[in-house]
């Protein structure tokens, strides 16, 4: 039995959050589908979300932003270094030049033999658009102003992660994970998740020389990787066949409001979240056609929105 289904989401930690706003709303295209805050501790931090129109899982990115509290990790290996997402094939030449007008710099590379267009948020996170199929991702890309169907963003096409120790990954993904290895090139491997939608992958980078990258939440780096258990009978099990390999860095599951997750560390040192979407989902506290327009904080922080919102970066969405 197959534990997984794809991409829930990926997650990282940046610097301003009107930037980070504009950056996926504006450059990139994606819809915003919720603004919410930090669920874990005591300080006040946006958690934005982004994806498509109705935030489908596999097409969901989202982001703490550092910049008021002034937190920044390092990036490096031993942590997931790029997001990854797809793009319809034969619009790189358009992202170039759409990014380079808005002073991007952006250029083309190759791995595994698709096309890529690489580019960093502004924070300094890389970020990869690769060129897919309609075979190979028959989701429908994301239009907004400027970006057609021909050109806009399917969603997640995986991550990039940097190790010193290739072989412990591989390990974690083939007989933890039940990931298949699809294919090594130049000291790197691609893993194809198991999926019955678009799938997505995950790319193992050999950096035995780079310095160690920061785990913990701070700007300008990834924190994690979600991957979609679908139900929580699916999370549970893995969950449990995890610990039973002596994976037992696996946490208890955590609500997070529109979804249920745990999170396990990697032997490659890379955050993963095993994660479903359950009841009403981005509309439990918003019209299902009205989804990212309005701060929202969980009922447990009610008592302390005035001094949450006191300590947030002032934005003009």
């Amino acid at each position: 039995m197959s534990f997984i289904d794809g991409y829930h989401h990926l997650t990282l930690s940046v610097d301003g959050a009107q930037e980070d706003h504009d950056f996926y709303t504006g450059l990139l295209g994606l819809k915003s589908i919720k603004k919410t805050v930090l669920f874990d501790g005591q300080l006040p931090i946006y958690h934005l979300y982004y994806g498509n129109e109705t935030g489908d899982p596999s097409t969901v990115i989202t982001t703490f932003p550092f910049r008021k509290l002034g937190v920044y990790g390092k990036r490096g290996s031993n942590q997931t270094k790029i997001i990854q997402l797809s793009i319809p094939r034969g619009s790189s030449d358009f992202w170039l030049n759409r990014l380079g007008e808005s002073g991007v710099d952006a250029h083309r590379v190759e791995r595994f033999g698709m096309t890529r267009v690489s580019l960093l948020h502004p924070c300094g996170v890389p970020h990869e658009l690769v060129e897919t199929s309609a075979i190979e991702d028959g989701r429908s890309p994301i239009v907004a102003p400027g970006i057609s169907a021909d050109h806009g963003i399917k969603g997640i096409y995986g991550v990039g992660i940097a190790v010193f120790d290739k072989s412990s990954m591989d390990d974690f993904l083939t007989i933890g994970l039940k990931i298949d290895l699809r294919g090594s090139e130049a000291g790197a491997m691609m893993f194809g998740l198991p999926s019955t939608g678009p799938g997505g992958v995950i790319e193992v980078l050999h950096e035995p020389k780079s310095r160690q990258g920061t785990w913990t939440l701070a700007g300008g780096t990834i924190h994690h990787l979600a991957v979609n258990t679908v139900t929580q009978e699916r999370q549970s099990a893995l969950k449990a066949h995890l610990e039973g390999l002596g994976f037992t860095d696996v946490s208890e599951q955590k609500d997070r409001n529109y979804f249920k997750s745990c999170y396990v560390r990697s032997p490659g040192g890379a955050l993963f979240e095993l994660a479903f979407s359950y009841g009403r989902g981005w509309a439990k506290d918003e019209p299902e056609d009205q989804i990212g327009q309005t701060l929202q904080f969980p009922e447990w922080f009610a008592d302390r929105e005035p001094e949450m919102r006191a300590g947030l970066e002032e934005l003009s969405w």
